[in-house]
Formats: C-alpha cells, structure tokens, sequence
C-alpha cells in the first residue's frame, strides 16, 4: 500500500473514531423522526414548599434536534402535559434542571419531564409529590461541642481540646466520633461528652504503617468505620486508603503514594487526592477521588476500580457510570436503598448513583447555586440528608426531601453559636449525625467541632 493511500484509509479510520466519541452514550435511532426518549428526575422540595426541583435526563434521540424541554406538573391531572404548568428548560450534556413554581402548601402534585423534537414531544415517567407546610422558620441550635478559634494539637475536654483544619468525622456504633484532624495529620477521638483523645498521628507529616505510635498520615480527609471496628482513612496528600484496626495496626489498603489514575490491587492502584469514603450496600467501599473526579470502589482486598466519572471536569448524567463527569467531588454517602450521592463540589450540585451505575443530578447547578460548595454528606437512619456547604452553611433534605438551610449565611464567615442564619461557620466541612437528632459538623476555618441540635419538623 502506497504512502498517500496509507494516510488517507488511517485519516477516514480517526474521523470515524472521533464520530463514534463523540456520541457517548446516548443510544441514537438512526431513523429520522423518532421521539426521543427520556427519565424523569427526583423531585426535592424548597422549605417554603411554593417551589420544587426536579427535571431530566434524554436517554435515546434520532437525527432531530431537542426543540424544547423541561418538566410539566398537575394538581389535577395525573399524567401531565405541556398543556398544564411547564418549566422550558436548556440541555446540558444531555440533562436538564427544572424549578418548578409557584406550588400551593399541603397540595399533591403530579409531574414528568418532557422533550420535543420534529416527531412530537415525549415524556418521562410521573414523579408524585405532595407539598407541605411552610418549614422556613425551622432552623438548627449551633453550638460549639469541642474545640476553639486556636488551632493546636491538645487532647482534652470540650473547649479545652484543639484541632487543626478538622476535615471528615464519623460515627461508631457507640456513639464515639473519630475525626480527620487534617493539619495535625492525625486521627482523633471525641466521645460523646466531648472527650478528645488521638489514636494515631503526632503533628508530623510522613507516610509510615504501623502500630498507632509510629505511623505517619498526610492531612487525612475523611473516614469511615465498619462492623467490626476497622477505621479506614482517605489519606489526601499521601494518595492512598489506609486502614486502622482495632488491635492499633496501621495498613494501606490501596494506593502507590503517587498521584495518578490506575485501577489495581493494593499498591498497583493510584488516586490522586481521594477526599470522601462511604460503606456500600454491597460492602465494598467508595471513594469520593477528588483530583481524578471519578467515584471509585474499592473492595476490603484492595481492589480498586472505577465505579463512575470519565476524569473530564464537567457536569454529565449518563445511564453508564463511567461516561458521567463530576468536578472535583469531594463527599460521599449511601442511603438505604444503596444509592450514592456525592457532594460535586465544582458543579455546586448534589449528584446520585443508583447501584446500577446511572448518574443523575438530584439538585444543583453551576448557573444556579443551591448549597454553593458542597463538602460532605451523611444520611441518618432515618433516611434525611445533611450537606456542609464551605461557603458558611448547613443544609438538610429530609426524608420526604424538603431542603432545609439549618444554619449559617453564605459568603459570611465567623464564629458565633446561636440559631439559623445568626449561627457562623468557617469553612465547613465533615458532617455526621448521632441517633438523638443532633448532627455534628467539622468546622475547619475555626478548628473546632459544631453541634447542630434539629427543629422538630
């Protein structure tokens, strides 16, 4: 074959890959004129209940182009149409956020996305959701549980302790909270009475396994504990899952100690700063890896691999985890269906992954910021949601997913105790929730740990 031939038959092979990338993986009917086929959104309410936000997700579209597209809602009418109310919304990688409004108090509600192209307009499945009483007033009781503006490396009771840039916090089944004391580079312990103690990590930064009084961290960011005690850790700057057990033997589950993307086992695998950690439902733990922004899974051998994201920065709900895109997602929790939800903090919105693998955005937007940056997420037992915003405040969603802000202002930085938007943060970051209907959260700019006492809803 001669040269020129060679380069043409390789020139036609690399357009028709790049054709091929370029569709991801939305199926596409070749067939013009077909309706397209689309997903519902869950739907999440403001606290005022006069608002909601949902919207969709195009799975399938033929050669025609999306003309309009949103979410249609009824009082009255149990399988809506763009005949009724409707939101006209803009596609965004396929996806598309709406904000229902207004809605009346104490109502039931119908509603389902919808998208037209010249064959018609098609729609996705109904979402029911009934409205309630106007919960703005209800707001969250801070005060400061342990610690104070100073940072240090102090055990001790309440105020009296010290922390430095305190990042994830935890929950064991006996109530004690193990905290991410990330400038430290050590592992704390706080009980329920406010007793700080460390269990591993002296002020130094290193890379060492080992038994609790040599082993060296690198600003850990976030833990998680399991059934029988074992504390596993996202070492942030050492790039790596490192494992605690109860017997005080530190270990590296995974991870070289180099920044980078590979899947593997143990040391063969590479993150690259890995920031939240949650328990699947299927027992194997996730990985918020916030330098990669990718959700990767790694089981209790130390096999890592990738559960969602494609590494490209961006804002993409797909059907296949793996062709979805976060920006820099840094908090991760499970409820109790099994479905993740990750804080992404540079898309400014809350994003859910069925165990399937298929990423929706549950709210937010980067036009549009809801909860601003979010940081971290826990869900309590009772399936409501809480949600650090590093601008200055906290958020729940609760059980019948009402967003609530429950304390602190936006953009307002400071340290005072009290009740709602008088309440200020300093940057905060890891949350939890006790089972008495309290939730603790890492407040790192003060160096101290909050607690959060809920409104009776």
């Amino acid at each position: 074959m001669n040269k020129t031939l060679t380069q043409s038959v390789l020139a036609v092979a690399f357009l028709f890959i790049i054709a091929l990338a370029g569709t991801g993986c939305l199926k596409s009917n070749n067939s013009a004129s077909l309706l397209p086929v689309l997903r519902t959104s869950d739907v999440v309410k403001d606290a005022a209940d006069t608002s909601a936000r949902s919207g969709g997700l195009i799975t399938e579209n033929s050669t025609d182009a999306i003309t309009a597209n949103g979410v249609c809602w009824s009082a009255t009418n149990a399988t809506p149409t763009i005949a009724d109310s409707k939101t006209t919304d803009t596609v965004l990688n396929l996806y598309f956020v709406s904000r229902m409004h207004p809605l009346k108090v104490n109502t039931k509600y119908y509603a389902r996305a919808y998208a037209t192209n010249a064959a018609g307009t098609a729609y996705g499945s109904v979402v029911e959701f009934t409205t309630g009483a106007d919960l703005s007033a209800k707001v969250g009781t801070v005060s400061t549980f342990a610690g104070s503006a100073a940072a240090g490396f102090d055990d001790a009771t309440g105020a009296a302790a010290t922390f430095y840039s305190p990042q994830g916090i935890t929950i064991d089944a006996s109530g004690n909270f193990y905290i991410a004391d990330a400038l430290n580079s050590a592992i704390r312990k706080m009980t329920s009475a406010a007793a700080v103690t460390t269990i591993t990590g002296n002020g130094t930064i290193g890379y060492v396994d080992g038994s609790l009084a040599d082993a060296r961290f690198y600003a850990p960011q976030a833990l998680v504990t399991d059934a029988t005690g074992n504390i596993y850790v996202a070492d942030f700057s050492n790039n790596m899952i490192r494992k605690i057990t109860p017997g005080g033997v530190v270990s590296t589950l995974a991870g070289s100690g180099t920044a980078g993307y590979d899947d593997g086992t143990g040391a063969n695998a590479s993150f690259n700063n890995p920031r939240g950690l949650v328990f699947g439902a299927d027992g194997n733990l996730y990985v918020a890896d916030r330098g990669n922004n990718l959700i990767r899974k790694v089981t209790t051998a130390g096999v890592v691999t990738t559960f969602a994201g494609n590494r490209a920065a961006a804002q993409v709900d797909n059907l296949t985890g793996t062709s979805a895109s976060f920006n820099k997602p840094s908090g991760i929790a499970v409820d109790a269906s099994g479905n993740l939800y990750v804080a992404d903090s540079f898309n400014y919105s809350i994003r859910k992954i069925t165990a399937a693998g298929v990423v929706t955005t549950y709210f937010g937007k980067s036009t549009h910021r809801i909860v601003g940056t979010p940081s971290a997420i826990s869900i309590d037992a009772k399936g409501n949601m809480f949600i650090t915003d590093q601008t200055g405040r906290v958020f729940e969603v609760t059980s019948d997913k009402v967003l609530i802000p429950l304390a602190g202002l936006s953009a307002t930085a400071g340290f005072t105790d009290g009740t709602g938007t008088s309440a200020r943060f300093a940057s905060p970051q890891g949350v939890v929730a006790d089972g008495n209907g309290n939730i603790y959260v890492t407040d790192a700019g003060n160096n101290s740990i909050r607690k959060i006492v809920l409104p009776s809803l």
